[in-house]
């Protein structure tokens, strides 16, 4: 990757610091999706073993914030800090990515101190995948979405079945918003290629799937009803 000035870096293009299990999926999803990825790591090992997978791979100790400058992380955009066991790297590759002005930095944290810390010293975005998977899995099992996602703390959008008492209405008929408190986003009716925004005009049909934003709760008394 020849690394150019901040602004003429290709839009979709990103850094990875650690090539775990977490930095190494987060940079596989964006390779798959075009996006231009450098993936840096310490260990000349985990580097060795993703080059021939990732298409920029290259070994290097974030926690030095001149070896940060010389392969051009200030010049990313974006950049994520995939560190979650080594807590001391965490915090100084973090550090040193906020001292090179990087304007998005997403952060990897294993605890809610760890949280706190990231975000104390520059991080935007801090991600805790076990808590959110588990917590994921939680509204998962209560009712009867088949997905979840918290997109803030306290609303989410899911994904459910049509249950049989909205079908053979349309969305306007039903009126969600107005009596449950949610909104369907989008459609696929059973046999369909893809979903599709929905319309009042929208009829639900039995075998539909539909995608639902609302607060939490709300959510979960609805998918809970179905």
């Amino acid at each position: 990757m020849s690394v150019k000035r901040r602004g003429t870096l290709d839009a979709h293009s990103v850094l990875i610091i650690g090539l775990g299990r977490f930095g190494t999926s987060v940079a596989r999803t964006l390779t798959e999706q075009g996006w231009e990825v450098l993936a840096v790591d310490q260990s000349g090992e985990l580097v060795q073993k993703w080059s021939d997978v990732l298409t920029h791979v290259v070994q290097a100790d974030s926690t030095d914030v001149d070896a940060l400058r010389q392969i051009g992380a200030g010049d990313f955009e974006r950049a994520v800090v995939a560190i979650g066991s080594h807590l001391e790297a965490s915090i100084l590759t973090t550090a040193n990515l906020a001292d090179l002005e990087v304007p998005s930095v997403w952060a990897k944290a294993m605890t809610k101190q760890h949280a706190r810390i990231l975000e104390r010293i520059g991080a935007h975005h801090v991600v805790l995948p076990e808590r959110d998977m588990g917590a994921r899995i939680g509204r998962l099992l209560v009712g009867s979405l088949t997905d979840y996602y918290e997109l803030e703390s306290g609303f989410g959008i899911g994904r459910m079945g049509a249950p049989d008492r909205l079908c053979g209405k349309t969305l306007a008929e039903l009126s969600l918003r107005g009596r449950y408190g949610v909104t369907v986003v989008a459609v696929k009716h059973q046999g369909g290629g893809t979903f599709e925004d929905a319309r009042p005009e929208t009829r639900i049909e039995r075998g539909d799937q539909l995608v639902i934003s609302g607060s939490t709760e709300r959510l979960q008394q609805f998918s809970g009803r179905a």
